[in-house]
């Protein structure tokens, strides 16, 4: 005696791709989908703006370019910037803590020490310190 034929499956079409976003969160004034960009492809110019605080941003653009690509360079710029400023005023002594925390540092960064590193190296100490009074 043989298995039972299974009806056989229609073939699913192509998949749809959902469009890529062209709204955004702004970094500045953090509203959300507040952020439109547009594409100049024949300038290959990329347009940023925020309907509600006014932030623009312009970066070059090429054929391969989408909306998200314009706006990863503006977070990018801005990352930049806030780096140099933390970087001058640093420099300058009057950076503020609450300045230098704003600004993530590399992992391979040892300008500025972290806070954590600090408290390990102490609890280290304090554990060295503790074990030699063991003994006696």
């Amino acid at each position: 005696m043989g298995k039972r034929k299974k009806a056989a499956k229609k073939p699913t079409g192509p998949r749809r791709r959902e469009p890529l976003a062209t709204t955004f969160p702004c970094l500045f004034c953090n509203h959300e989908k507040s952020v439109a960009v547009q594409l100049d492809k024949k300038a290959g110019a990329g347009h940023l703006s925020c309907k509600v605080c006014g932030q623009t941003f312009q970066t070059g653009i090429n054929y391969l370019s989408a909306a998200v690509d314009v706006y990863s360079d503006w977070i990018d710029a801005c990352d930049t910037v806030a780096r140099d400023d933390a970087r001058d005023a640093q420099r300058r002594g009057t950076a503020t803590v609450a300045r230098q925390l704003a600004v993530p540092t590399q992992p391979g960064d040892l300008s500025q020490p972290n806070e954590y590193e600090a408290e390990d190296e102490e609890d280290l100490d304090d554990a060295h310190g503790e074990a030699a009074y063991a003994d006696e």
